[in-house]
This record gives structure tokens, C-alpha cells and sequence, in this order.
């Protein structure tokens, strides 16, 4: 991420600190009453600034954003964020370094370990005991004895006081090296706690992560713990890897969006057709519980998204939900609304934000796996250097134990007076036989050979204590081969564990591309709309007659008959009054047909409606016009009937406009007549005289 150089460093060691004002400014003596309009004060160099107080920096306000800086800076690094060395967020490393402190084995009070968290977590004790509740469940590092909850239903765990943990044989064996753990004072400084745990595992992508901070925020999908140990092989044989996420949950997912830890997938639930009458879902999505699924199937039944005819919640150690369709509906059609319209489908967002040295840092899945690749490397040789250095102490010791013994330089003592001669005595008997050594002989060496038992002297075995030595000389030549060729000494230990926990932690979430669902298709006769002419209402809840069926989806177009249109969304119930002359389904390039008098004047247009916002009231004539003709139908030809006036010649008209223009609804059309009209249509309408001889109707251009 970047950083202004100008900007005080939110994440520095030592927080800013205000800015003082000069002597000079300080001196001033303060205005006796504050001024009505918006005063002007010095600036902290005691220069005029010709700025509003509000805008003018001082003690306070500096002490204002240094505070918040502060607070940013620790919400980010010390709460919200996991670290990429281990993975964890502070609350978590601190559950597990008091878990890891009280081990024996045992299972312990969650209630005991809470209260020795807080020792180093300077917050509630709730937050620890949820905190620690949830990394029981992902079963990884804290093994659970008792109720805690569970991930499928959404039930809460028993209070921390009857539940009992402790950690897992993993964790027990990959978290933890005390030789190698960096401590800092905790929060009080009675105690001292890590700054990152040795974690040796992939944990940041195992556990995956959220959390808001200020100003940014993180959401780490987790990951299946087999197929990390193996793209870290493939890592350390420089080979490409692909990882996707895994769910306890299990389901199917869609990654056809996932970028590396960024983007989105799509998860789904199994749902499974037990007979023609009845699915069950088996698996539920990842961030669901069985309780919020079920309310969303019913919410979707209820708003008749889907037609079921009951729900039953079966679920045990392993999910089981029925749900019974109701007579005649088709099953596969019910899973595809259920995909759509509840929780049985949700996407997963995914930004993978970590501390690294002590920063925000926006990461890809292959960087962290490359860089937990490149740290356990660096754990395993400094686990091979300290095994080293413990076997060359202890070699050192053994022979050191075996001159003493075996020389008899425990009788060079006997005549010594002081304990400063003794020590000489011993120091120079076993320097005699320097070169039998590895290293020179301390005054701690001193101490231990004269701390050896006379019991110990008097039942000494030569031949073991040297099969002894030669164990270690073995032990010695295996860990420096390993050093050796750290890359293949990883490749081992990685496969180590997978042949341990292959079977414990198989892949649960499938992996498929989704067929995209039509929503319409699935809606297209969900909605029966209906007019009640007699009292002027339209909509779904209407008692009346049955206009067209359409989704909640669709937008609908209604036409009154002075030309006013409104586009909206399908309504329970909504008043037309009496005037409406047309509602339909939109569709902006529909050709519209329209015969209008204005003035005196019949005027005729096809249009299409084009674009429109929603609820917005617009016209498709001229203001004061009478619609008498309205039609979404292919016109080639429209039969007029004139009013019958005094001398009238041409009693009807045909007027052809199949090859007229297709225009905007804002056009004007074109004149027909001026004469009065009494009856027109699309077709040829009852009582046309067939033998009349009237000219065919011409139409005045624009």
C-alpha cells in the first residue's frame, strides 16, 4: 500500500506527537470574548492566517487526529488484521499461547483459559470466549469437549464455565518452539507474549479470516488444509498450483470469478430429488445456517417466488432438510427457484488483506502461499540449527563427563582448600584432554562436572556412555545432511503430514460451473394481474378480470387515454382510475400504434416507447388529446367511420399505414382528418359498407 511522505505514518512504532506552539504565540493573551463572525487566529509560527478557527490546527485538534491515528493504527495492527507470519489475529494468538502455557495434555475450562488470556488481551472476556469457540470449530488447533455450538444450525455454545478444550495434536507439534518464539511485554507489562507464533502451517489460508478496521477491511475465504500442503511442494519444486476454497459446510461452488484470493465465488446448496413430491438439501452454503435457510425458502414461498407445500428441518450430525412441493410442480424447476430466490445460492466476496511487518498489505492466494513457503523453510533450518547446537552441547557434555570419570580428575580434588582451587583443578585435569573436545571448557562446564553424583561415578558404564556419543554423532551428521538440502528436507516434512491428515481433512466443497439461472424464465407467470374497471383498480391482489400474467421481475407500461404513460414495477394494488386504456409488459422497442384527436384535428403515429424512468409520468400526445385508437398489435390497415354531418360525401375510410415510419412518443404524428370520427378500428368492422366507393385515406406529412 501506498504512502504520502507528507502524511504522518499511521502504522510508525512511536506515535506522532502534537505540535507545539512557539513562545511567542503562547505569550499571547486570549481575546476576552469570542467574536460573532468566524475569527481569525495566528498559526502556531504566530503569523496571521486569514483562515476561519475551524480550519486552523492547534493543540487540540492535533491531539484530536493524533489519538485517532493511534487508534486506527491499533485497530488495524493489533485486533482486526491477521498477521501473515502465523496467520492469526492477536485474540487467537493469545488463546493459543495460554493454551499452549497451561498444556498437559488435558482437557481444561474454556472458563480458566479465558481468564488466563486476559492476563494479555486487554478486552472482555466475551470476545475471547467467542473467539476461542470458533477456532474450536474449525477443528484445526483446539480440540472441544462439550457443547460448542454448531455450524450447521446456528446454535450457540454452552457458557464457557461447562465446556472444557485443549490444544490439538497439530498444533501441539506445528505451533509452537518456545527456543524460537520472539516475546514482547504484554499490555500491563507483568507478563511477556509472542509477537508471532513459529506456526509452521499454512494457517492463514486454512482458517481463512474477517475483519473491519478503519478504513479497510479483510475477508479471507478458508482453504483446504491437503491441497495447501501440496502447493507448497509444488512451490519448493517450482511447479504452478491452482488452490480454490473449501467450506466445512460443504456444497458446490462456481469459481469462475475467483482472482488468486480476490473477486468472488459462488456457492451453492446439494439439494437432492427424494421423489417427485420432495427435495432434500444435504449440504448448505458456506456463511448459512439450516435456520437462515429455512427462513429464506419460506420468505421466497410467501412472496410466491416458489410453490411449497411444507418444510421440515431433519438435521442431526449431518444436514437433512425436506422440502414438499406442492401437486403437479416440477422438481428440477423448484431447485432452479431455489438457486434464485433464497440463500440456497449466495456469492462470497473475498479481499485478502494481511499484517505483514507490521502493515496493511493486500495479498494474492499465491503470494501468501509462496511467502508461507519461504518462512517455513526458514523455521525448519532454524529448528535444525537449534537441534544442532543441543546435540553438539550435549556431546560436549557427555565427553566431558567421560574424562572426568574415566581420568579420575574427581581425585585431584581432594586436597584443595578453596572452591576457586577446585575449579582450577577440575578446569585443568579436562584440558589436558582439549582435543577430545568440540569446544573450549567453560566455568559452566566446570560447574556441572562438580555437580555430578558420586552414585553416578560409582555405577558409570563406559560402553554405554560411548553407544551414547555415537547416537549423537549419528543424530549430528543426519540434522547437518539436512541442512544440507533444506528444499528436499521441507518437501519431506510436507509430505509427512499429508499422509498423516489426508484422511482427516478431505476436500468438501465441489468444485462445478454453474448454469446461469433466468430468473424471468422462472417468474414469467408468477404474477396473474388484474383490472377492476368498475372501481379503477390494477394489480395482483385485485379482484377482476385477468389482464396478462408476468414476473415481479418485469416493469410494466400503463396508457391512460389523454396520452399520460408511467412505467412501474408490478403492484399488489394500485389506482388507475377509470381512464386507463392500456397495460402490458415494457418492452422499450414494441411498435405502438395511436390515433388521437388534438383540437379538432385526428392525427395518427407509430412509435416505440424507448427509454423511461421508472414512475415518471410522460406523454405520448399533445397536451388535451383524446386517445381513440390504441394498439401494440401489427397495423397494415385502419377502417374509419365518420360522423354523419350535412352533405357529407365520404361517410368511411380506409387509411393503409403499414409502410408508415416508426417514431419517437414525443412525435406529433400525422393528420388524418379534420372530420368528426364515430368509429375506428384495425380490422374491418361490422356494418362496413363493402360497396362504397370512397377514396382511400391520404395522410398530410409533417
Amino acid at each position: 500500500m501506498s504512502h504520502d511522505p507528507e502524511q504522518p505514518d499511521l502504522f510508525a512504532e512511536k506515535p506522532r506527537t502534537p505540535k507545539k506552539r512557539s513562545k511567542k504565540a503562547a505569550a499571547r493573551p486570549a481575546s476576552p470574548e469570542p467574536a460573532l463572525e468566524a475569527p481569525t487566529v495566528e498559526d502556531t509560527d504566530g503569523v496571521e492566517s486569514g483562515l476561519p478557527a475551524h480550519q486552523i490546527r492547534g493543540p487540540f485538534r492535533d491531539l484530536v487526529d493524533t489519538n485517532f491515528l493511534d487508534y486506527a493504527a491499533y485497530v488495524i495492527k493489533d485486533r482486526a488484521i491477521p498477521d501473515i507470519d502465523d496467520g492469526l489475529k492477536p485474540v487467537q494468538r493469545r488463546i493459543l499461547h495460554s493454551l499452549h502455557e497451561k498444556d498437559d495434555g488435558k482437557f481444561i475450562k474454556v472458563a480458566n483459559i479465558v481468564g488466563y488470556t486476559m492476563q494479555y488481551h486487554p478486552h472482555g472476556d466475551a470476545s475471547i470466549a467467542d473467539a476461542l469457540i470458533a477456532l474450536v470449530n474449525k477443528r484445526y488447533l483446539i480440540e472441544g469437549q462439550g457443547n460448542f455450538g454448531n455450524i450447521f444450525t446456528g446454535d450457540a455454545a454452552a457458557a464457557p464455565r461447562y465446556i472444557e478444550c485443549r490444544l490439538t495434536e497439530l498444533a501441539r507439534k506445528e505451533m509452537f518452539n518456545d527456543a524460537l518464539t520472539e516475546c514482547i511485554p504484554s499490555y500491563d507489562g507483568r507478563n511477556k507474549e509472542p509477537v508471532t507464533l513459529p506456526c509452521k502451517l499454512p494457517l492463514l489460508l486454512m482458517l481463512g479470516a474477517e475483519g473491519i478496521a478503519v478504513g479497510l477491511s479483510t475477508r479471507i475465504l478458508p482453504h483446504n488444509f491437503i491441497e495447501l500442503l501440496e502447493a507448497q511442494i509444488a512451490v519448493l519444486r517450482k511447479k504452478p498450483f491452482t488452490l480454490y476454497p473449501d467450506f466445512q459446510q460443504g456444497g458446490m461452488m462456481d469459481v469462475s470469478e475467483y482472482d488468486r484470493g480476490n473477486g468472488r465465488v459462488k456457492v451453492r446448496a446439494v439439494i437432492e430429488v427424494k421423489d417427485k413430491d420432495t427435495l432434500v438439501i444435504k449440504e448448505i452454503p458456506f456463511g448459512t445456517t439450516t435456520d437462515s435457510l429455512i427462513s429464506s425458502i419460506e420468505d421466497a414461498a410467501r412472496k410466491k417466488k416458489i410453490k411449497i407445500r411444507s418444510i421440515s428441518d431433519f438435521t442431526a450430525e449431518s444436514i437433512e432438510i425436506e422440502v414438499n412441493l406442492m401437486q403437479g410442480q416440477s422438481a428440477e424447476k423448484t431447485i432452479q427457484s431455489l438457486y434464485a430466490f433464497t440463500a440456497c445460492e449466495i456469492p462470497l466476496s473475498s479481499n485478502l488483506i494481511v499484517i505483514q511487518d507490521r502493515r496493511p498489505v493486500a495479498m494474492t492466494v499465491d503470494e501468501v502461499v509462496r511467502y508461507s513457503t519461504k518462512r517455513l523453510v526458514i523455521l525448519l533450518e532454524q529448528e535444525l540449527a537449534y537441534e544442532k547446537q543441543k546435540l553438539l552441547d550435549e556431546l560436549h557434555r557427555k565427553t566431558l563427563v567421560q574424562i572426568f570419570i574415566e581420568n579420575r580428575i574427581y581425585k585431584d580434588i581432594e586436597q584443595c582448600k578453596t572452591y576457586e582451587a577446585v575449579t582450577q583443578a577440575v578446569l585443568d585435569g579436562v584440558n589436558k584432554f582439549r582435543k577430545k573436545l568440540r569446544r573450549d571448557v567453560t566455568m559452566e562446564d566446570v560447574e556441572m562436572l562438580l555437580g555430578v553424583r558420586i552414585k553416578r561415578i560409582s555405577l558409570f558404564d563406559i560402553n554405554k556412555n560411548r553407544q551414547e556419543l555415537d547416537d549423537i554423532v549419528k543424530a549430528l551428521d543426519e540434522v547437518n545432511k539436512n541442512l544440507g538440502r533444506l528444499t528436499q528436507y521441507a518437501i519431506a516434512y510436507l509430505k509427512g503430514l499429508i499422509k498423516t491428515y489426508k484422511d482427516a481433512y478431505p476436500r468438501r466443497t465441489q468444485i462445478e460451473q454453474f448454469e446461469a439461472v433466468e430468473l424471468r424464465a422462472l417468474t414469467a407467470n408468477e404474477l396473474s394481474m388484474r383490472w377492476d374497471r368498475e372501481n379503477g383498480y390494477f394489480g395482483s391482489q385485485v379482484d377482476g378480470e385477468v389482464v396478462f400474467k408476468c414476473s415481479s421481475l418485469d416493469k410494466l407500461i400503463f396508457v391512460w387515454d389523454d396520452g399520460r404513460y408511467k412505467l412501474t414495477t408490478p403492484q399488489d394494488k394500485v389506482f388507475v382510475d377509470h381512464n386507463l386504456l392500456y397495460a402490458a409488459i415494457f418492452d422499450r422497442d414494441r411498435v405502438m400504434t395511436a390515433v388521437y384527436v388534438h383540437q379538432g384535428v385526428t392525427y395518427f403515429k407509430k412509435f416505440a416507447f424507448g427509454g423511461t424512468i421508472m414512475n415518471r409520468d410522460y406523454s405520448c400526445t399533445q397536451d388535451d388529446s383524446k386517445i381513440i385508437l390504441f394498439s401494440d398489435a401489427p397495423v397494415e390497415q385502419v377502417y374509419v367511420k365518420y360522423a354523419p354531418v350535412k352533405n357529407l360525401r365520404i361517410k368511411q375510410q380506409v387509411f393503409d399505414v403499414k409502410e408508415h415510419l416508426v417514431k419517437g412518443a414525443k412525435a406529433r404524428g400525422n393528420q388524418m382528418t379534420v372530420k368528426k370520427i364515430r368509429a375506428i378500428a384495425t380490422e374491418q368492422p361490422r356494418g362496413w359498407d363493402t360497396s362504397d366507393g370512397s377514396p382511400k385515406g391520404a395522410m398530410l406529412r409533417d
